[in-house]
């Protein structure tokens, strides 16, 4: 269905875009609430942005391999960077364009799963919150004992163009070591608007903290005005606290091919280039086997119109899905109880983010999620009806 979108902007809609430009410019406020035009449109809910945290999932699973502490801590940084083309250009180079997704409801689910060398990896993704919209999500692999988990919102605004701030976090537990990383989300902006052909580009620095006494920190940066290649970046591995004290660097475009080197003798001891590793398949039940709260399903309709190009029948079908919403949140508050969240459970701290976060200076930002989100366990144990188990075996199967 996505392929269909269709890529810039259409000659037809030239004059629609630049008023829709004209709009952002005068807008106040979080911009994911306006109204796009429909050839810039995404057919995908936001929901589905979690998976592509694993789409290479034997990059995801290969730090439990690696006994050496600083190694691991390599290895890690190297899953988060190929990880980085997925969640912000394969839009733009698969459709044309970076395309504005769906805002998900309240409750919308996504679940998956990958089979590939590395077992079995298992995908859930829900949407916790909607004012302000927060997204969480949980991926594991149970035969190499690696679980990530984490939410993110975002807060959209609009200075000589489009910048996204990403609040929340991830986290990634390794069984085998009770060791966890902690990664911080960059901010991001959209370049490309005056052309009508919008991408991503990152901007400023992330971190990634770990438990055992290792700290990278990757700093991004664009083609400029002279020179300089889209999507770059470089990173650096050194022990807590002791900045100067490189182990390891790393370097490329996050869009293309990177490197990582030890820094001392300059060997190249990693390496991803897209060119050559492509994306694991993600496995997702068939729409007409999905659940009524399940993305694609709930969003059929509006995917199919968006297709088609078709404004009105768009409108239509998002505000049948708006207006249910609102009364199910009318009857709630009528009813004094809130929406039962299916995977997830909002916590008043993480004492082990809290850790983590103090080296690096990342806040919780609570207040800016609706609290702290928390993969519930418990829940998914149970979660067996109406999710189909029988179509995706065992996408609940939790490691006891």
């Amino acid at each position: 269905m996505a392929e269909k979108e269709g890529s810039a902007v259409p000659a037809q809609s030239k004059g629609s875009w630049s008023s829709f430009l004209k709009s952002i410019a005068s807008f106040n406020g979080d911009l994911s609430s306006m109204t796009a035009p429909a050839f810039i449109l995404s057919t995908t809910s936001l929901t589905e942005f979690s998976s592509y945290w694993t789409e290479h999932p034997s990059i995801f699973v290969a730090p439990a391999a690696e006994k050496d502490p600083a190694k691991r801590a390599v290895l890690v940084l190297k899953w988060f960077l190929s990880t980085l083309k997925q969640q912000y250009a394969s839009r733009s180079e698969k459709l044309g364009s970076e395309k504005k997704p769906l805002n998900p409801f309240l409750g919308e689910l996504f679940l998956g799963k990958w089979e590939d060398a590395a077992g079995t990896t298992q995908l859930v993704s829900e949407q916790v919150s909607h004012h302000p919209p927060v997204t969480a999500y949980s991926i594991w692999n149970n035969q190499h004992g690696v679980r990530l988990q984490g939410y993110n919102a975002q807060k959209a605004s609009f200075k000589t163009t489009i910048n996204v701030k990403q609040i929340g976090h991830a986290m990634l537990h390794l069984d085998a070591f009770n060791e966890d990383y902690l990664i911080t989300l960059p901010s991001l902006h959209i370049e490309g608007l005056i052309s009508g052909s919008p991408f991503v580009e990152l901007n400023g620095s992330t971190y990634i903290q770990s438990s055992s006494g290792y700290t990278s920190r990757i700093d991004y940066s664009g083609k400029g005005w002279v020179s300089g290649k889209k999507n770059t970046f470089s990173a650096v591995v050194y022990p807590d606290g002791r900045e100067k004290e490189k182990l390891y660097t790393a370097e490329g475009q996050w869009s293309d091919a990177f490197q990582i080197k030890d820094h001392k003798t300059k060997t190249v001891i990693a390496a991803h280039d897209h060119k050559v590793t492509k994306p694991t398949q993600l496995f997702v039940a068939a729409v007409e086997q999905q659940d009524d709260l399940e993305t694609r399903r709930a969003w059929k309709k509006v995917a199919d119109a968006i297709v088609k190009g078709d404004m009105d029948k768009t409108s239509y079908e998002k505000t049948i899905i708006e207006n249910r919403q609102r009364e199910m949140r009318k009857q709630e508050k009528e009813a004094g109880h809130e929406w039962e969240r299916t995977f997830f459970t909002r916590s008043a701290s993480n004492p082990l983010f809290e850790r983590l976060a103090g080296k690096v200076g990342e806040k919780v930002n609570d207040t800016l999620t609706n609290g702290v989100w928390i993969f519930d366990e418990k829940k998914a144990s149970t979660a067996t009806s109406p999710f189909h188990p029988e179509v995706q075996p065992p996408i609940y199967e939790l490691k006891k």
